[in-house]
């Protein structure tokens, strides 16, 4: 039987400061979702492609509804009266929650 020929490693095409990078980014979520949701390390390891997995989904949906925003706020006639609005809806947010507000319950 005539041997396979090598085929060249695919982790030679990824530079050492991206490997780093990611590396450092995905230990970054391992211990932030055992800080928040209160996981074992061993557990939140395991589950790490699943935290890339979600985080970068998340960052994805974030670039693409703020990219659709940002293109239908620049067609507007006003668009920085639309900005001034949405940023006073969110400091009034801030502010309230930081005061302790609460809201009835039924």
């Amino acid at each position: 039987m005539p041997a396979l020929p090598a085929r060249p490693s695919t982790l030679a095409c990824v530079s050492p400061r991206a490997a780093l990078l990611s590396g450092l980014a995905t230990a970054a979520l391992v211990l932030l979702a055992v800080w928040i949701f209160e996981l074992p390390l061993e557990r939140a390891a395991i589950l790490a492609p699943v935290l890339v997995l979600v985080a970068g989904a998340t960052a994805g949906l974030v670039v693409l509804w703020t990219r659709v925003g940002w293109e239908s706020i620049r067609k507007r006639e006003h668009p920085w009266r639309i900005v001034a609005l949405i940023v006073a809806a969110l400091v009034a947010l801030v502010v309230l929650s930081a005061l302790g507000l609460r809201l009835p319950r039924e």
